[in-house]
């Protein structure tokens, strides 16, 4: 290859380039490298959940889900909740429960199921595994659950949490006692520091679920004695749904039914 007499014709073509691409960048055309959401790695097949964490992976690599909605999340009663779109038809919802988790789980993959998607609410139902196969205090799920919303605080400052109390369950009736005890401090903080910027709130769907005779509500539960049936997941909207739907009016989320109110 011939050698360049002048090195220095290089230079025009070079500045050249270099101000085309500022002008790309500063008005908004980023390099189309760049143009699609970036994705995290996978989970590895050891990871705590990683089958399901990757399942919502891949489906929004397919298609994302609308920024402004509304996130539920936390273990399998919300994993298990088909009807919930059925169920708030009113609001855009986005599930991202997964079976048998605990509340640090969703801290640890809040990175991936919960913050890329820029909800304006946050629906928490999570706690019981952590009292029974988790072997925590009601104290370490409180501490767990205030570490979640920290985290997630930390990058969407202006995101609306809200906690489903813990249900009461035939399966795990004997842990009552620690289930009213988590849902209280839990409770007792959110009501102790919400605010019209913290934003924190605690629905107690838990008392009236109870019987009349203050028993767990076998007849709204799988034959498991643990999680609801069909019936159940009913109830439990009813309980809750005037509520949300109240808090997404507050924060500006979309009204899907807008042309029929």
């Amino acid at each position: 290859m011939k050698k360049l007499d002048n090195p220095s014709l290089l230079r025009p073509v070079t500045l050249a380039a270099f101000v085309l691409g500022s002008v790309a960048l500063s008005s908004g055309c980023l390099p189309l490298a760049h143009a699609q959401p970036m994705f995290p790695a996978p989970l590895p097949a050891n990871a705590s959940h990683g089958d399901e964490i990757n399942a919502f992976l891949e489906a929004d690599k397919k298609q994302m889900p609308p920024a402004g909605a509304v996130l539920f999340i936390g273990s399998s009663s919300i994993r298990y909740w088909d009807t919930l779109a059925q169920d708030f038809p009113e609001i855009p919802v986005i599930n991202r429960g997964f079976g048998g988790s605990q509340v640090y789980e969703s801290t640890l993959y809040a990175d991936r199921i919960a913050i890329p998607y820029q909800p304006k609410m946050i629906v928490m139902f999570a706690g019981t595994n952590d009292l029974d196969y988790g072997n925590k205090s009601p104290q370490q799920v409180f501490d767990d659950y205030k570490s979640f919303v920290a985290k997630v605080r930390a990058s969407l400052p202006g995101v609306r949490m809200i906690y489903l109390a813990i249900s009461p369950t035939k399966a795990r009736w004997k842990a009552e006692e620690k289930v009213l005890q988590a849902n209280h401090l839990i409770q007792d903080w959110m009501i102790l520091n919400n605010s019209p910027t913290n934003k924190l709130n605690f629905i107690n769907t838990h008392d009236r679920l109870l019987t009349v005779d203050g028993g767990p509500p076998v007849n709204l539960e799988r034959e498991d004695g643990l999680h609801f049936n069909k019936e159940g997941y009913k109830v439990w909207t009813a309980l809750m749904k005037p509520q949300i739907l109240a808090l997404a009016d507050a924060e500006g989320v979309e009204r899907l039914d807008k042309d029929k109110k």
